[in-house]
């Protein structure tokens, strides 16, 4: 593939994570400091529902052409054009005197942004052959990583220094310059036989063969690793870590050794196949699920909490680069955008239910028994992921060879 479409994919995924991820990550530190209560910072965090739902409107994606704009290129030049004027837009209000108004902004900038991931993930999966879908999604959850970096962490970090205004403007520079990017771009086609079945694709692609097995493991394996990952800022500050050392910890050390991880994760899903690194990865959370006892315990030294933070992180983005090239495999040609979005909905949806059962479990059981309750849920998956192999030759054996067909309809 050209070394451009590469710059590409990753300066999409970037770019559609970054203002998210300034308004998840960001946002709250900045209205916390101004005296917002914590009820109404939790309304940021529901605009996130905005990426578990868009799969209502990715048929839509699927279907809707523009002449000579392209496909879905047209739709990622609406998309980034609607996000840059968003962002212009709400830099120019005082979001912080304004709440209600900056979270309706906030839910159409995250609308414009799910849109564009919808044909972002479709574009990928035309230009990826399987040999490289490995890659191609380790470039996709490195480029949210890189958009926490800069959304949650470079832009709160400036914000001091050139206000609101000035960080909304930065944001905005950023996505013209992919903008720029995509009017280069010349998308692939594919055979009008192919062309996408509407809205009740969203329902044929669970009944293609082995989606059952498949739903039941995307419901399971963000579950536990998932249970800790959100539990991690609460038991640093019960701890004693102050705020600051939590942020720069988990957003920032926490995604640049994600970062690391997910290129590891490619290579290694190109070198093993899909098989072997999913039904790997799912028994591995186990054992570093149990890592995080210690932290769990109340242990305050750092020697024995860092390796098991440092673990959870070089785990929990490579897992989902090993589910998003699967997804990605079960995509068939003409309707990219909805097969991917499909499960990548349920899959997401499962990650925000985890934390939010966690939060439970935690409060009832303490974090200790929580630890060993999502450490039962990884071995569980792993189990999951042996069996649905055994049975389902739909996904590669082997690095290339042996994965679903690109293009064919189910």
């Amino acid at each position: 593939m050209k070394p451009a479409n590469w710059i590409l994919i990753a300066s999409l995924y970037v770019t559609q994570f970054l203002p998210v991820s300034f308004f998840f990550m960001g946002l709250p530190a900045i209205l916390r400091e101004q005296g917002r209560t914590l009820e109404e910072i939790g309304a940021l965090y529901l605009l996130g529902f905005v990426w578990v739902f868009k799969i209502l409107w990715a048929p839509l994606v699927d279907r809707v052409s523009f002449g000579r704009l392209g496909h879905y290129r047209g739709w990622l030049l609406m998309m980034q054009a609607a996000m840059i004027a968003m962002l212009v837009l709400i830099g120019q209000i005082d979001g912080l005197a304004n709440f209600p108004l900056l979270v309706v902004l906030g839910l159409v900038l995250t609308v414009f942004s799910a849109t564009q991931d919808i044909a972002t993930d479709a574009v990928t999966c035309r230009l990826l052959p399987a040999e490289l879908r490995g890659l191609g999604n380790s470039v996709q959850v490195a480029g949210g990583l890189v958009g926490i970096v800069l959304g949650g962490g470079l832009t709160l970090a400036l914000y001091p220094t050139i206000g609101w205004t000035g960080c909304f403007l930065l944001m905005a520079g950023v996505l013209a310059a992919c903008f720029v990017q995509i009017l280069f771009f010349r998308e692939p086609q594919v055979p009008a036989s192919l062309s996408a079945a509407g809205y009740g694709r969203i329902w044929r692609v669970w009944a293609r063969p082995g989606m059952a097995g498949w739903a039941a493991l995307m419901v399971i394996v963000p579950l536990g690793i998932g249970m800790i990952f959100a539990m991690l800022s609460p038991m640093l500050v019960d701890i004693g870590w102050p705020l600051e050392a939590v942020g720069f910890t988990l957003n920032i050390v926490g995604s640049l050794v994600g970062l690391l991880a997910v290129f590891g994760a490619g290579l290694l899903i190109r070198r093993f196949g899909r098989k072997r690194m999913l039904v790997s990865a799912a028994f591995a959370q186990a054992a570093i699920i149990l890592s995080v006892l210690p932290l769990a315990g109340g242990a305050r030294e750092t020697l024995l909490i860092v390796p098991g933070l440092v673990l959870v992180f070089l785990i929990y983005n490579p897992i989902a680069t090993v589910m998003l090239t699967i997804m990605m495999d079960r995509s068939a040609a003409g309707s990219e955008g909805t097969d991917f979005t499909a499960q990548y909905s349920l899959y997401s949806f499962m990650g925000f239910l985890s934390g939010a059962v966690a939060l439970q479990v935690a409060g009832a059981v303490g974090y200790q028994a929580l630890v060993l309750i999502a450490a039962g849920l990884a071995v569980l998956a792993g189990l999951l992921a042996l069996k649905l192999y055994r049975e389902d030759r739909a996904v590669a054996d082997s690095p290339a060879a042996g994965a679903p067909a690109y293009g064919v309809s189910g």
